[in-house]
Order: structure tokens, then sequence, then C-alpha cells
């Protein structure tokens, strides 16, 4: 008989990974995704979903099939937060999609911003959001309309393919590449090809999870790189030249980590290879059979960024790296809200709109503001901002004057600048509590009661743990959740988490434990939290310092 102390230890489950557990799926969503291509469910739209209606479709194409066209149902208006963990995805959603128009780059025109808006006052109720990943995303998409906004995007240059699912998705890129005074290199050519050959292959349509991708040649460092799957950020070196450093594994979530230097100095003309190399090793050996591992910074924590390196070289680059040199920090802001000068001599202008958000009408007068001024290139940013290029210097008033009375601000107070959210419980179904409104109440009422503020303060408001909106790198970090007030009854609020960062020093920032925040009392407790803030900070003392350094009862 066997005893406890003979018996062998249990086998450890396969991870899913196909060069060495097999390409057989272990879980639903693997499944769905190796019965057909899921971009084959865009001609269904077109033939029959949208003709026949949403009871019409297949649940295995609703989803996921539907997210790799850029299409999630949207969250059913009647269910409160406290319904999100008690129903499926199926009781929580309505017959309404959520349509992301991908921006790679965010790279936009007049034109282009014509169209989306007015797909958005004719299709989507009039909404439109500016997202942290230059994207911009409609609601209240009806089946019946999906073809015609997509034939209306396609004659603009645009469209929604690969904006969701487990794929590449928008590859982040700096706003001012090819224009900014402070530019080490552009990175335009590296972008262009990825996007138009590489993400048409259909070897990167079933990575594990999502993927994400940024690349910039600023100083500024305007990509967010820390948190991405994949980042290249410019770099000087002093023997080789211009060039990228390879950043892999970053992230945030309820697992939050940083992405780490691959240690390279990678070329131009390098960085589209050594992207499809991480994007394959993220195919192969990525963690498939568990979906809350699935993404590559698991895969990079396991490994370590010494081993990722030798099996990127090895098995997936047509040669070594050089070796590079670390990479030195942009201090300051990354946005570019503002004035600035371009190579040329000629300016671009950076202006907010609140929380990202906007409308039909508005992106339609944005359009007509830009072809008045003989604007032909308009940005989006990972900071929800709006850049307009090739600006001659005596037009800045004027056009700045024209920005604002389309509802966007050309000199934000930093309470503006800084904020940030997600859908939140208005549309999403992961969401606890209601973001983006309590986000823009938030604003006006700090600008009515503090006026401004001297130094940046970022405030970011998330709907669930997930952390969309950065909460984990923010100055004052707010994660949404059903908590109890001091009547006992169950509400909207939000756990508070302070001082996080990215740049000179990134890092998670101070949690206060079990500090939780009732949502109507939120604008009460930022002012109280600025105004310990101003009494107490030294000179030149930025606030997530302070934080860090501050009596626990200062920050409640």
């Amino acid at each position: 008989m066997t005893t406890a102390t003979q018996r062998k230890p249990r086998a450890k489950k396969p991870e899913g990974q196909w060069k060495i557990d097999g390409t057989s799926p272990l879980n639903a969503d693997e499944e769905i995704k190796q019965a057909d291509d899921a971009l084959a469910v865009r001609q269904r739209v077109i033939d029959i979903y949208s003709k026949r209606g949403f009871s019409s479709i297949r649940p295995e194409d609703l989803a996921p099939r539907f997210k790799w066209l850029g299409l999630y149902t949207q969250r059913n208006q009647n269910l409160g937060g406290e319904m999100t963990s008690k129903l499926s995805n199926a009781e929580l959603q309505d017959e309404y999609f959520m349509m992301r128009v991908r921006f790679d780059g965010g790279c936009a025109d007049p034109a282009k911003l014509r169209a989306v808006g007015e797909i958005s006052r004719d299709y989507a109720r009039s909404t439109a959001d500016f997202t942290d990943r230059q994207n911009i995303q409609l609601h209240w998409i009806e089946i019946e309309n999906v073809p015609a906004i997509w034939e209306k995007l396609r004659s603009v240059g645009l469209d929604t393919l690969l904006g969701c699912g487990d794929v590449p998705r928008v590859i982040l890129g700096s706003p001012v590449a090819g224009v900014a005074a402070d530019e080490i290199i552009d990175a335009t050519p590296a972008i262009e090809e990825i996007k138009n050959d590489y993400l048409l292959r259909d070897e990167f349509h079933n990575l594990p999870r999502k993927f994400k991708s940024a690349i910039s040649g600023n100083a500024r460092q305007d990509v967010t790189h820390e948190i991405q799957d994949v980042a290249f950020v410019g770099t000087d070196h002093p023997e080789y030249g211009p060039g990228f450093d390879c950043f892999v594994g970053g992230g945030l979530s309820t697992n939050p980590m940083l992405s780490q230097s691959l240690g390279a100095w990678i070329p131009l003309e390098r960085v589209p290879e050594v992207w499809a190399g991480v994007a394959r090793i993220f195919r192969d050996y990525g963690f498939r059979r568990n979906r809350n591992r699935a993404r590559l910074k698991f895969l990079v924590a396991q490994w370590g960024i010494e081993k990722f390196r030798q099996v990127l070289e090895e098995e997936y680059l047509d040669e070594p790296f050089l070796d590079g040199l670390p990479l030195p920090v942009a201090p300051g802001n990354r946005d570019h809200v503002g004035v600035h000068r371009q190579q040329d001599g000629k300016f671009y202008v950076g202006v907010k709109p609140t929380v990202g958000h906007a409308t039909g009408e508005q992106l339609i007068a944005i359009a007509d503001v830009a072809e008045k001024f003989g604007i032909t290139r308009i940005r989006t940013t990972p900071m929800k901002e709006l850049l307009f290029l090739d600006v001659e210097e005596k037009d800045i008033p004027e056009l700045s004057r024209a920005l604002d009375e389309t509802g966007l601000y050309s000199q934000p107070s930093e309470f503006r600048r800084g904020v940030i959210s997600c859908t939140g419980l208005e549309f999403c179904k992961l969401a606890h509590v209601t973001t983006k409104a309590r986000a823009i109440e938030l604003v006006d009422i700090l600008e009515d009661t503090l006026g401004d503020l001297d130094v940046p303060l970022s405030i970011a408001l998330n709907g669930c743990p997930n952390a969309c909106a950065r909460s984990q790198v923010a100055d004052i970090g707010l994660k949404g959740q059903i908590v109890t007030d001091a009547d006992g009854n169950r509400v909207e609020g939000f756990q508070v988490h302070l001082g996080g960062a990215l740049g000179l020093s990134p890092d998670w920032g101070r949690k206060l434990r079990g500090h939780k925040v009732v949502a109507d009392e939120l604008p009460e407790y930022v002012i109280r939290l600025v105004n310990k803030y101003k009494e107490q900070r030294d000179d030149g003392e930025e606030f997530r310092h302070w934080v860090l350094r501050a009596d626990e009862e200062d920050l409640q």
C-alpha cells in the first residue's frame, strides 16, 4: 500500500504553451479560436447578421469572435454595479455594441475626424470617446448599421479590425513623430511596416490574449512604455547613434508588472522584425490554459529577461542584438498639452477634451476648425489629447480660441489636464461604478473650489480592478467597487491608491489599507487631500513624493 510519504508529486498541469504542450485547446475560448478564423465572421456580419438582426448572431461569434472586428456588446443600462459580479456576460449585455476605431500611431486628419463624427451622429447617439490607446470608441451601435459604418470608415482609410480580441491591438506611437524638436528618431516607418505587413498575417490573429505595442522615438518617452507588452523607446547611443531600446512584459490589471529592458540597441530598420519576434514568442510560449495568466508579462516573469532575450535571438531573429546602454529617464510631463515648436519652425498645439469625452457634432466642428486653418495633420495621444500639427505662429491665438469654442481646452487646469477615466458603469460589463460622469463633475468642482494647482496631478477613475485608466500609476488612483456607507447601505465607491507613477521612478505607490471613499463624497476627499499636500509640501516637492512620506491619517 502506498503511504503518503511515498506518493509521487502531482503532475503540473500544462499551461497551453504551443511549443511545449502542443496546440490542442485547453479551454472554450481556445476551442472557438481554432474552430474558425475569427476574421471570417466579418463576412457573416455583412451577409447575415446585419440583415437578420441581433437575435441571429451565433453565441460563439458574438463572444469572442466579434472582438476581432472591434466590437463588444455594451452593458444593459438597467443593471447597477452590484449586479456585475452576480450575472454572466450574456446576462449583463445589451443588444448594442461598443465599436473601436483604430488610429495606429494616433494619426488622424480632418476627413477622418469628420467621418467618425458623422458616424457618431448618425449611428451612435452622438457618443465618441478618445481612449488612452489613441483610438476613438463609439457606443449604441446596432448590428444592422455595421456594414455601412465599415464602408464609411474605409472611404477615409480607417477600420475597426483587430480593435479587440487576442491579437496585436493598435500600435501606440508618438503623436509628434517626425515633427517634434525634441525627437531622437522618427519611428513612423516601423509603425507603418508593422501595420501594413505583419498585422495582415494570419499568424498573428490567434495569440493567447491581447498584445499591446508602443513605438516612440521621442525624448519625452510619450507612450507609457513601462506598461506595454512590447515597447520601443528612442535612445541616442554614443557609438551607434539614434535607435531604440526594447522593453517587454509590462501590464496593469490585478497583477501589475513593469516592463523590462532587453538591454539591446536596435536600429530603426530592425524594429518590425523584433516586434514580430516578440509577438511570435507570445504566440508559441504564452500561457493559454488560464486566461488570467495569458499575458506576456507572466511569461517574462517566469523566464526572466535574460532567457527571454536568449530565446528571442536564437529562435526568432536572424542575428543577435548589439548591446545597448540603460535608457536615460526623461523627467517632466509626457503629455503634449500647449504650444510647442516643431523641427521646421512651425508649431503644434495640444488641447484637452475632458476625460477624452466628445460628441459626434463636436468632432465635426473640430474638423471644420482644422480645415479653416489649413491643418491637415491631427493626432490623438495616449493621454487623451488632440494635437494640431503644422500651425503657423500667427494662427496660434485664433486657433486656440476656435478650439476652445468647440468644447476643447487649450489651457486646461492641472486638474483637467491630469484626469483620466475608463468607460465605467455606463457601458462596461466589468464595471462596478460610474466613472466618466463622475470624473467630469470632479474636475468642475475642483476648479470651482481650488482654482488650479502649480504642479502636475494625475487622477484616474477606474470602474473595476482591471486598471484601464491606469489607476495604479496615477497620483490619485481610484478603483471602483461597491462599498458600505455610514448608514450601512451598499453604494458605489472607490478604493484609494496614492502616489503611483511612470517615468522618473516608476512605482505602484501606496494603497491605503482598508480606506474606501463613497462615490458621492469623492470631491470632498480629493479637495481635503490636495489641501493637505499644499500645507505640508516642501519646496518643489511633487504630490507623489509627499504621499510616500505623509502620515496615513493625513491621507484619509
